[in-house]
């Protein structure tokens, strides 16, 4: 991507440009500086000098000479071609455009106070969607209104040769569309059903928020298997990058069909209403992440409930869902050392890096966890006033003053508290704090009780773990052997304690045979069902690069996959939670 900015100066001295380094959204300084390339400044014509701040890699130090009004700079943004370098952004058939990565701008301003007017050239033929608005341009050449640096930053762009744009609120008091770029025309192809699911996301989180913080909105949807996916919240947009058949292959994709109301819900709870400590003035001053778990872990939560009140989700894909998040945190192997806050520093830490031992490691568990304690929470308040009130009624209050206003309102943590307590008198800040601060082996699974429900474990995975599976590639074993592993029998993760970390394994190792004959990962399933009535261990031969060696797992439990099981004699308070709203 080729840049050029013309960036007025107001005198002659010391001038520095900064490349954004903490992106909104990614809670981290991952701003792709790596990235930038060709740098070349002038000014009336003649070249610049720069030089980078050898302390702080994202600034340029430009000396301006006298006489000089602005600096003309050049340089290139190079986007990554495989994943190994880093997230697909541009392909032969579509882009993502974000605008961080294509912008240099002064230091010593709050980005609110840095206006732009940004033009766009496209190659010829592509559509495109943005949350930015339309001043001209002709052909390829696309003009935007001017714009603050805060406001550019938060309007990425998506087009591409296969683009489509649906209207999921006509008539709407402030409108809504779906944009979507794909790999292959037919992919755009909606069906009047899914349409109104789209369009049933809208009015439940309507029914929920009972506000809009955005004068427009524009879900930004890649269908690729090219360009990398992506989830990633705009106050008045939201990147969206799921699997090519998101349409065309709906009946399969129940996993990835909650992204939408996930990073919608952040256009309320992370962009209007933000942890104040993660207000900055520009993109170079670092941020905290110590109220996450109210940011992703709850927005988590009304990503699963608005996806069943949509449509989006049947209620059993719901159900099936919220048992697959429990199953994972039920052990909690990590809990017993590190506690669910401190897991809010892992995009500084890792930035999602792979590490070795996920499982005992934790990472940014605050989004699953942080969505199981959501959930207790809002079965303790529906438990306390017998039906009266819910989480709703925080979500309505907390989230949406200012009906309208989209200027940005920070809260703390004792707001939370307090904002919860207005809607249900109860100790939250001991409510809170016993799962934010809390190390030990106690499960939280709480709030699957109080809904009515108890993890249990079968041999029948289901559907929606298949889902999951085939989204990621793998085939998972975690609840019985403690592994995941790709097609060829590689493990993508093993869990820390389990039988199969027990026996040696780690991620990276191969399975090569099982109890004698080569690897077919039904003949695995099969030697694990035979080993439950059975006391001889599961024999594998298994490499870890050029070395070969035999391993035996003693176990005797059979396939199990977690499902949730109705508590007789309960109230379902879980079933009015995920019931749509009328």
């Amino acid at each position: 991507m080729s840049v050029r900015e013309a960036v007025p100066v107001t005198g002659a001295g010391d001038m520095v440009l900064l490349y954004p380094q903490w992106l909104p959204g990614n809670h981290s300084p991952s701003g792709q500086i790596d990235k930038l390339g060709s740098l070349s400044i002038f000014a009336n014509g003649k070249p610049i000098p720069w030089t980078r701040d050898p302390a702080n890699m994202f600034a340029f130090h430009v000396p301006v000479p006298s006489g000089v009004d602005r600096l003309d700079v050049s340089f290139q943004f190079l986007s990554p071609v495989e994943a190994k370098e880093g997230r697909v952004v541009m392909t032969p058939a579509m882009l993502d455009l974000q605008w961080n990565s294509v912008v240099l701008y002064p230091a010593g301003y709050f980005s609110r106070d840095i206006t732009l007017a940004p033009h766009l050239l496209l190659p010829d033929g592509w559509g495109f969607g943005s949350a930015l608005e339309r001043a001209g341009g002709n052909g390829a050449r696309v003009d935007f209104k001017p714009v603050t640096l805060n406001v550019l930053v938060d309007s990425p762009l998506y087009a591409g040769r296969n683009f489509e744009r649906v209207d999921l609120d006509p008539g709407g008091r402030t409108p809504v569309h779906l944009d979507v770029v794909a790999d292959r025309p037919d992919q755009l192809e909606i069906t009047p059903d899914q349409l109104k699911i789209h369009k049933a996301l809208v009015q439940q989180a309507y029914k929920l928020f009972n506000s809009r913080h955005y004068d427009h909105y524009d879900f930004l949807l890649s269908l690729s298997d090219e360009m990398s996916g992506i989830g990633l919240e705009h106050h008045r947009s939201s990147e969206d990058g799921t699997s090519s058949g998101y349409f065309i292959d709906w009946a399969h994709q129940a996993a990835e069909r909650d992204l939408l109301s996930h990073e919608y819900t952040h256009s309320w709870n992370g962009k209007f209403r933000r942890p104040a400590d993660l207000w900055q003035p520009n993109f170079n001053v670092p941020e905290q992440d110590s109220l996450l778990w109210v940011y992703e872990g709850q927005t988590q939560y009304w990503g699963k409930i608005l996806a069943a009140r949509a449509g989006l989700h049947t209620r059993q894909e719901a159900l099936d869902s919220l048992a697959l998040t429990a199953a994972t945190y039920a052990n909690g192997v990590g809990r017993s050392w590190r506690a669910l806050e401190d897991t809010t520093n892992d995009p500084i830490i890792a930035q999602r890096r792979p590490i070795p031992w996920r499982s005992w490691q934790r990472s940014e568990d605050y989004y699953e966890e942080g969505a199981l304690m959501w959930l207790e929470a809002d079965m303790t308040i529906r438990q306390l006033s017998h039906g009266q009130r819910s989480l709703d009624d925080f979500a309505r209050t907390f989230f949406s003053p200012d009906d309208g206003s989209y200027d940005v309102l920070t809260y703390r943590f004792d707001d939370v508290v307090k904002a919860l307590a207005d809607v249900q008198p109860y100790d939250w800040r001991g409510f809170l704090l016993s799962h934010l601060d809390r190390t030990g082996t106690v499960p939280p699974l709480g709030g699957l009780e109080k809904g009515g429900y108890r993890l249990v474990f079968t041999d029948t995975e289901t559907p929606f773990q298949s889902s999951v599976d085939r989204h990621r590639g793998t085939t998972d074993f975690a609840f019985s052997l403690g592994l995941s592993l790709t097609s060829d029998g590689t493990m993508q993760a093993v869990i820390w304690n389990s039988p199969a970390f027990r026996a040696g394994l780690a991620v990276g190792t191969r399975i090569v045979a099982v109890d004698g004959l080569a690897f077919a990962m039904d003949d695995l399933k099969q030697a694990v069902r035979v080993a439950k009535t059975h006391p001889a261990p599961i024999e594998l031969l298994v490499r870890s690069g050029n070395r070969f060696r035999t391993v035996r797992i003693d176990y005797h439990d059979g396939l199990r996959y977690p499902h949730l099981s109705r508590i007789d004699n309960t109230a379902d308070l879980l079933d009015a939670a995920l019931s749509p709203r009328p």
